[in-house]
């Protein structure tokens, strides 16, 4: 939300208008390509997915995936019934994650600083990321001694995905330069140069150099 205030304050309070001007419903996109081209926040992506009978609770990467997959045709339903899984008395490195009653909790917290040594300890978004995984393929294979391995970096199980942070800097960074106030839609250029940084091969960083090698693809947004 922070970038959403940000939005408003550089835009006269009219942060809704340019989401609203700029992006397409949901209800009228073809595809998930189409969609992630725009930015939408949590409480849109959840109300959406609530809206379709789908899972509409979890982080704003669940959301995406949940999305993701209703456009391939697979329906994450809520679960009515939370499936009771074996679990352990106790957990060593050994354990897998699903018979522990796994969880980023201040129980595991502190387990994970015991192991460590590290306090206080903090869960990586790569971990997050590995237990998202963990969870989607029921994999009871994947054990304490892996998310360990994840967390130093030894175990590529799954990376997290930093577009959307990427992508919240460079807009705040596009408009913060003073040449985006020649455009009469800054959320609609950002989106564009956007695209085009995002798909190439170089930094995903903003650049007023962007402006001119992008120039003709924003040129009727030009006051």
């Amino acid at each position: 939300m922070v970038l959403y205030k940000y939005i408003r304050e550089i835009n006269g309070g009219k942060g809704d208008e340019m989401l609203n001007e700029t992006r397409t419903e949901f209800g009228k996109i073809k595809s998930f390509e189409e969609f992630n081209k725009y930015y939408w926040y949590r409480e849109e992506l959840s109300q959406i997915c609530k809206s379709l009978g789908l899972e509409y609770k979890g982080t704003k990467h669940d959301l995406n995936h949940i999305i993701e997959e209703y456009f391939k045709g697979n329906l994450i339903k809520k679960s009515s019934i939370k499936n009771k899984k074996k679990q352990v008395e106790v957990i060593t490195l050994d354990t897998p994650l699903l018979e522990c009653g796994f969880s980023f909790n201040t129980y595991f917290r502190e387990y994970f600083s015991s192991l460590t040594n590290i306090s206080p300890f903090k869960f990586t978004a790569d971990m997050a990321t590995a237990w998202r995984k963990v969870k989607k393929e029921n994999d009871l294979s994947f054990t304490i001694k892996d998310m360990l391995k994840v967390y130093y970096g030894e175990l590529e199980y799954a990376k997290y995905d930093n577009s959307v942070c990427q992508w919240n800097q460079f807009l705040k960074d596009f408009c913060s330069d003073e040449n985006s106030q020649n455009y009469s839609n800054k959320l609609k250029v950002a989106s564009i140069l956007w695209k085009e940084v995002r798909n190439s091969k170089n930094e995903k960083i903003y650049s007023k150099d962007l402006l001119n090698e992008y120039g003709g693809k924003i040129k009727e947004y030009y006051k």
